[in-house]
């Protein structure tokens, strides 16, 4: 089944990271925090946390969802920072999008073992070469979705579902319980990912 813009309307907006093969604990390690720091709370609970002062690291959330580790942010982009997720995808795969209820800022990245494999830049589009695992799946987005469909109203999702095999649903994330808490915001949150 396609997603459509509807399918996800509900989200305000996010950033939402993927890797395989890690435990939330080992991922909150990577990230340079301690997991018994953590705290397991809801998505709504995660929501209405307060994000504490400017520079005292990034809150975010992180649950298990088959063989991957899922992390939510709901106010930052770690996941689409080079800084962050070049060293969280070593020795593994790392699937991240993030959008802003705002159009045009649209990000998703597809990294393997540090090598990015694919991605969709705010303002800049699809990376132009298309690798053959996704080849399938953007022939399918080019002919269901108008050319001016962003990508959080569905093709992103349909992106990281084909490379991640998880379905993001409303229940999904609601249901879900996350091991929340801070961990250090890098020295820049800038994105300057090479083309």
């Amino acid at each position: 089944m396609i997603t459509t813009p509807d399918d996800y309307a509900w989200l305000s907006g996010g950033c939402f990271t993927y890797v395989r093969g890690l435990a939330p604990e080992q991922v909150v390690t990577r990230l340079g925090a301690r997991a018994e720091d953590f705290t397991p709370m809801t998505f709504d609970e995660m929501c209405a946390a307060p994000s504490g002062p400017r520079g005292s690291g990034v809150f975010l959330g992180v649950t298990t969802v088959g063989d991957w580790a899922f992390i939510v942010e709901t106010r930052s982009r770690l996941g689409i920072t080079e800084e962050v997720v070049m060293p969280l995808s070593a020795g593994t795969r790392l699937v991240s999008h993030q959008f802003l209820d705002i159009k045009a800022l649209d990000y998703f990245f597809w990294i393997e073992d540090g090598e990015l494999r694919f991605c969709f830049i705010a303002q800049e589009g699809y990376l132009e070469e298309v690798p053959d695992e996704l080849a399938e799946t953007m022939n399918l987005i080019d002919s269901v979705y108008s050319p001016l469909t962003d990508p959080h109203e569905g093709p992103m999702f349909l992106l990281a579902e084909r490379l991640t095999g998880i379905t993001l649903t409303r229940q999904l994330i609601k249901k879900s319980t996350y091991l929340c808490g801070v961990v250090p915001e890098p020295l820049s949150t800038d994105i300057p990912w090479p083309w």
